[in-house]
């Protein structure tokens, strides 16, 4: 919402600063989000253009002498036609920014003449779309002084981000009276409306809507005869500029002024293009209209419209129709004042595709009581700028405002916001806003006024007292402490998802947060695209689908770094995806993926890279490592983990795996994408990436209370032990590592593989697999005997479970 300070001031009584007005709007809950103090104009000043000779080399072209009010007159070239010696008009110098042709002026030469400035142009300058010539100011205009304050144009600038909970201040009046309530100047009240009435209005409304009259709960219709309508004043077309709107006549530039200033939408019909009576009704289905943004919609029994005899002349409450549009031909128009249903208004107007500042404030709602007052101000306004008669106003379906009444106890405030406001205080300061009260003591009613459609209930007047009063009143307390140090506030898995996060970064991967939302061909390469995960009304048509997994949004995340010139990046995010649309369905995943050669060694041109080629190329071993990571971190026993060769499809069949607790819970997947799937997403390069789903791990047991101390260490030398063993190629060598650690878990601690080797010598399908066993003593030192027993039970525990041999 943007308005200037004069015309906020236009209906404020107030001396305060335009730094204090900011300040007390941004205090009381709108929030200032800008101010444009119009700092590019203060460079401008009058001139007076003393000699305007004929260019020695171009007809079209004349050489000024201009007196800029320094006594020192400089030279400029200029073509505009109105360009002769006495006017006084708004001159540029050399460095000045031109901000309708924007340029930054410098000393120029324009066919052999040198150029020290510019007369400007209203274009130029912003102020209109003339440039038929420059400006012409009176000649009594004060020639050095600045051109911006003597034509209005440093008027600041004030945007402030209104929430959606906020109608009444759609319009500066509303502002304005939120000010004064907060005691930061006194509003001002214009008299009301007065002008003559002369016969009825011929053209008559019918609200055809059956039983859904919510649709459009009023219509205020009037004819004014005789209308000129020409370019609407200079102080109305400044005010629509400065708040981005183009003067287009006057009696368009009354709505749009009217919409604003008062936060009252209203449509203007050329009444002679109106064929007989106007109806509000349904569209039909397939109905058609030319818009007055020149567009055609296709509309719906679900759009509201206002209709004549030959069709469709406005969809209710958002935009009106092109053929029934006010032009400089104009003698007599239909000034419409309604009100339509906000919910209606908000899905028609996103079905359509139309934002307009009508709807913005129809679907939040307007002032039912100022349906009639605002056709009122808007027929004086066409009165006071084109002329014309006034006929009687029609009005049709209001039944008036019944006020909510909220049952309100003073000491809610002190409840709720923990603020000291007094009895007296909180009355004040809700009358200010215009509630009105009913009852004495602490507890009364309150009648909610009808601009505030916002105000439902205790907790809205409470808010109400607290804004006014000031926010900055409440005192920051801390959070009181727990009874207990160790007392637990995050679930389980919350605490995952810190953990996985945490560990992610720690391996030197950026955390990434992409969209929930994929297309649908993605969806379907990913295991999703159900219909029952398909969006009603996506934001936009390649966003369709909730997404089944991270990796598509990674994977083209990657991509977008490395067409940037970013090849070797390793990105993680931990967040939700979707298996079906109950909520069993939603999981929680940490998710990776890398590039190029952004290995945990080190990524790219590395002098420890030399000697590899540039850097070893991301692998199935990245993505397992960092797998294995996040479920370190996440505390999950290693020891039960298991890893299967194989993944989903969208993997490399031969260089992925499956992460498995015991045989059914699976835990994740990782590997180097399939090239079918890099195909399908757009993508290039080395890749491998990893999924863990954080809700699949069990809740961690609780821990019985400790006898012994946090680190128990053994004091008996650990030993460690080698084996070789050949098995069939098919045999994984995790089998192993899990037949040997079995054999005796309380002694052996560690299994890792050191060497694998396949040769002639070992049979056709044959491979060796060595392993190192560390054996840790936990009561007394081993004896031979018992080295020599424990390894007779690894061996027979491996030979019994792969079919292996010792290797001899």
């Amino acid at each position: 919402m943007k308005f200037t300070l004069s015309w906020l001031k236009e209906h404020l009584e107030t001396d305060a600063t335009l730094e204090a007005i900011c300040e007390r709007l941004t205090s009381i809950g709108l929030e200032v989000e800008d101010v444009d103090d119009k700092a590019a104009y203060k460079p401008f000043v009058i001139a007076k253009i003393l000699t305007a000779e004929k260019h020695p080399q171009a007809d079209k072209l004349k050489v000024l002498s201009v007196d800029a009010g320094d006594g020192k007159p400089v030279q400029v070239v200029c073509g505009a036609p109105n360009a002769r010696a006495g006017l006084v008009g708004a001159f540029a110098r050399p460095g000045m920014y031109v901000p309708g042709i924007d340029v930054t002026l410098g000393v120029g030469t324009i066919r052999g003449v040198e150029s020290h400035g510019m007369m400007c142009s209203e274009k130029e300058l912003n102020i209109s779309d003339d440039h038929n010539g420059i400006i012409d100011l009176p000649e009594d205009a004060p020639v050095g002084t600045s051109f911006a304050s003597y034509a209005g144009l440093d008027d600041p600038v004030i945007e402030i981000n209104l929430t959606p909970n906020r109608p009444d201040c759609t319009s500066v009046y509303g502002i304005a009276r939120d000010l004064a309530a907060s005691g930061l100047g006194t509003l001002k009240t214009r008299p009301a409306p007065s002008f003559a009435v002369e016969g009825e209005t011929p053209v008559k409304v019918t609200l055809d809507l059956g039983a859904d009259t919510h649709l459009c709960p009023g219509f205020a219709l009037r004819l004014v005869r005789g209308v000129k309508n020409g370019p609407s004043p200079r102080w109305m077309q400044q005010r629509l500029l400065a708040i981005g709107l183009r003067p287009i006549n006057a009696l368009v530039d009354i709505t749009n002024y009217m919409t604003f200033d008062q936060g009252r939408p209203l449509h203007v019909f050329d009444a002679a293009k109106v064929a007989g009576n106007l109806t509000v009704r349904r569209a039909a289905e397939g109905e058609t209209v030319l818009a007055l943004d020149t567009r055609e919609y296709t509309l719906s029994p679900a759009n509201v419209v206002i209709a004549d005899d030959n069709g469709v002349e406005s969809i209710g409450g958002i935009m009106g129709g092109e053929h029934s549009g006010c032009d400089a031909n104009t003698t007599d128009v239909l000034i419409e004042s309604a009100l339509w249903d906000p919910m209606n208004i908000a899905k028609s107007g996103r079905g359509l595709g139309i934002i307009t500042d009508a709807r913005y404030r129809f679907e939040r709602g307007i002032d039912p009581e100022y349906m009639v007052p605002g056709l009122e101000r808007a027929t004086e306004l066409v009165l006071e700028l084109c002329g014309g008669t006034a006929a009687k106003a029609d009005v049709v379906g209001y039944a008036g405002y019944t006020p909510k009444v909220v049952d309100f106890p003073f000491a809610e405030v002190k409840r709720l916001t923990g603020l000291e406001v007094s009895t007296q205080e909180s009355r004040e300061i809700l009358t200010r806003l215009g509630f009105v009260i009913s009852g004495t003591g602490e507890r009364v009613q309150v009648s909610v006024p009808s601009w505030r459609p916002d105000v439902d209930g205790k907790a809205d007047l409470v808010e109400e007292v607290m804004r006014i009063h000031g926010v900055d009143a409440i005192k920051a307390k801390p959070l009181p402490a727990k009874g207990s140090v160790n007392g637990r506030i995050l679930t389980t898995l919350q605490i995952r998802t810190r953990a996985a996060k945490r560990a992610l970064a720690s391996r030197g991967m950026l955390e990434a947060v992409t969209w929930s939302f994929i297309p649908k061909a993605e969806a379907e390469l990913f295991g999703g695209g159900s219909p029952q995960l398909a969006l009603a009304n996506p934001i936009a048509a390649d966003m369709s689908d909730m997404r089944p997994s991270l990796l598509p949004g990674l994977l083209t995340a990657a991509q977008r770094n490395a067409d940037k010139g970013y090849g070797d990046v390793a990105l993680f995010e931990v967040s939700g995806t979707y298996e079906s649309d109950l909520p069993s369905g939603q999981r929680r995943v940490a998710g990776g993926v890398r590039r190029g050669t952004a290995t945990l060694a080190g990524a790219g041109r590395l002098w420890s890279n030399a000697t590899k080629g540039g850097g070893k190329p991301v692998d199935v071993f990245d993505a397992k490592a960092d797998a294995i990571a996040v479920l370190e971190a996440c505390g999950l026993p290693m020891a039960n983990v298991q890893f299967e060769a194989g993944g989903p499809a969208w993997y490399h069949p031969g260089r992925s795996g499956t992460i498995k607790l015991g045989p059914k819970v699976v835990l994740g997947h990782f590997g180097e994408f399939h090239p079918k799937t890099l195909d399908a997403l757009d993508v290039s390069g080395a890749l491998a990436g990893f999924e863990i789903y954080l809700d699949a791990m069990p809740e961690p047991k609780k821990k019985a209370t400790r006898t012994k101390p946090a680190l128990d260490l053994s004091a008996f030398q650990a030993v460690k032990r080698d084996f070789a063993f050949v098995v069939d190629r098919a045999v994984e060598a995790g089998a192993i590592q899990r037949a040997a650690t079995g054999a005796d878990r309380k002694l052996i601690t560690g299994v890792s593989v050191f060497d694998v080797f396949e040769g002639a010598a070992l049979g056709e399908g044959r491979k060796s697999v060595a392993i190192e066993v560390t054996i840790q003593p936990v009561d007394k030192t081993l004896t031979d005997e018992d080295f020599d027993a424990l390894t007779k039970k690894i061996v027979a525990n491996v030979e019994k479970t792969t079919g292996g041999t010792l290797r001899a």
